[in-house]
């Protein structure tokens, strides 16, 4: 998917939202539990419920590998489901010495070689060009570059001071060598929102992943009054607070309740701070 493409689909839809399928078996509703495969059952009905409020599904990998073989099974047929016109995203967090990173992104966008089609993948940045490079052989497909994260520990490094700015700063400027706006996104944490102005000014053209909305307690107005350009330039994600939103039969919709709901939230930011 191209960059004017995903475009397309946000003013189309009003939406920004990706909806992070990180789908625990542990905490599926229990009667989904007698189907053949219940994780993708339970992806199927999240897919179909809120496909009409977002634009991105973001699988996270650790809860399909944690299933071994028939975790990867669920993963294949997940994405094969979800709608051509959705942006999708391998949450993989990978990057290894180029040999390797080649053959990480042949698993994701080689359909021949996998059984995986992603249009994107996550990428960790800290052993350099060598490492992200192999990712982008792939036309057509993007590398979603970890920047400034959410998590407590993402301070440890990515605010440390290197030649008078923090780390997260040269990985945003390096990287910009690499891949231009159609082809590179960065991860910046919804909770980061102090830092959204700055980091406009670095990368001004290009799409922001924002986890941490919602569960995490990022807050959406924020992130979209800092973060957003004149293409948009976000794709707010949100995971536990559309996926469990409700534990019994009628899960789905109130899954399709909660998409709903920030996308209305959504359309009135395009509306306010679409520059």
């Amino acid at each position: 998917m191209t960059h004017e493409e995903l475009f397309f689909q946000i003013t189309h839809k009003k939406s920004y939202l990706c909806v992070g399928l990180d789908t625990d078996i542990r905490k599926i509703p229990e009667h989904l539990l007698n189907e053949e495969d219940p994780v993708f059952a339970f992806n199927k009905a999240i897919i179909d419920a809120t496909s009409d409020y977002c634009v991105a599904y973001k699988p996270n990998l650790a809860f399909y590998e944690a299933q071994g073989v028939a975790g990867w099974e669920s993963l294949r047929k997940t994405l094969a489901y979800i709608p051509k016109t959705h942006f999708t995203i391998a949450d993989a967090k990978r990057g290894d010495i180029g040999n390797t990173s080649g053959l990480y992104a042949r698993t994701f966008f080689d359909p021949a070689a996998s059984g995986l089609d992603f249009d994107s993948v996550t990428v960790a940045p800290y052993m350099g060009s060598d490492s992200v490079l192999p990712f982008l052989d792939y036309s057509n497909k993007w590398v979603i570059l970890l920047a400034l994260t959410s998590n407590t520990g993402g301070s440890d490094f990515q605010r440390l001071v290197v030649d008078d700015k923090p780390l997260y700063e040269h990985v945003l400027t390096t990287s910009q060598q690499w891949a231009g706006p159609d082809r590179m996104m960065y991860v910046v944490g919804a909770t980061q929102a102090d830092a959204l102005s700055h980091i406009r000014t670095l990368v001004p053209n290009h799409f922001l992943l924002v986890p941490g909305v919602g569960a995490q307690g990022g807050s959406l107005e924020e992130v979209s009054r800092y973060g957003m350009n004149a293409r948009c330039g976000l794709l707010v994600n949100s995971s536990r607070g559309i996926l469990y939103a409700g534990n019994g039969q009628d899960f789905a919709q109130k899954a399709r309740v909660e998409a709903h709901a920030i996308q209305q939230e959504m359309e009135k930011y395009l509306e306010l701070y679409l520059k």
